[in-house]
């Protein structure tokens, strides 16, 4: 006879799995997301806020890879929006794209002392993102990447939350099980639930600027166990070892 699968809630917390826009980051409210589109609808000759709406939705299409990379991605969306631009005009458009991208990876001001003091105490970091391909071009040259023992991409994989083979695959790339990572994000596209639903211990990052953020089906009837900030992790967990119930539970004492 077998012996019983241990239990998630029994494992060792030994590896911390983030997500990037509106945890990592600074949230972005509408109106920043709206300056971006107008941003690049305007080399292509399109209001912004019909622009806006093709990127909206599309997002799902980007952020898999399933329309190409940014120069065809915008030529596709062009197209949906009824224009056939230059290639100087969509060169012009992807730029300002990159650009707009690039003012949304603001830190928070705790992120990097809170990376280091996780990486201090042993932890395994990985990033999961779903996002476009800006993002991972970026990547390698942003403050935080130097803590991240992984970093995944959505667009890359060509999956994305709440797949529970996004997860999986940061969990096979940190070398650990799902049971042994505690995962903290904002909520957006219902990461949440899917972290939990592949038997991590999922926490929400409730900011002060939660309430301004324009995350993507942000899950906002999350009810499980959350923190206000990365300062506050720090103080959650010590050393890897200690469990999910026993997480769980030092929580719930703190609020």
């Amino acid at each position: 006879m077998e012996p019983a699968p241990p239990d998630c809630d029994d494992l060792a917390i030994t590896a911390v799995v983030i997500d990037f826009f509106g945890t990592l980051t600074v949230s972005a409210p509408d109106h920043v997301w709206m300056d971006a589109a107008a941003a690049s609808a305007a080399p292509l000759g399109l209001a912004a806020g019909q622009w806006r709406a093709a990127l909206d939705a599309s997002f799902v299409e980007r952020a898999t890879g399933a329309i190409g990379d940014l120069t065809q991605s915008f030529r596709e969306l062009a197209r949906r929006c009824g224009v056939s631009p230059s290639d100087d005009a969509l060169a012009a458009a992807c730029q300002a794209r990159i650009q707009a991208q690039h003012t949304l990876f603001q830190f928070r001001p705790d992120v990097p002392a809170a990376l280091a003091v996780l990486r201090e105490r042993g932890f395994r970091l990985g990033l999961l993102s779903d996002c476009t391909a800006e993002l991972p071009a970026a990547w390698s040259a942003l403050a935080v990447a130097e803590f991240f023992d992984t970093a995944v991409f959505s667009c890359a994989e060509g999956i994305k939350k709440p797949d529970p083979a996004f997860f999986q695959v940061v969990c096979d790339r940190l070398g650990v099980e799902p049971g042994q990572c505690l995962y903290v994000g904002d909520g957006g596209s219902r990461e949440l639930s899917g972290a939990a639903g592949v038997g991590m211990t999922a926490m929400m990052l409730r900011a002060d600027d939660w309430h301004s953020n324009s995350a993507h089906d942000r899950e906002d009837d999350w009810s499980g166990p959350e923190i206000g900030s990365f300062a506050e992790l720090t103080t959650l967990i010590g050393t890897p070892g200690l469990s999910a119930r026993s997480l769980l539970a030092h929580n719930q004492d703190r609020h």
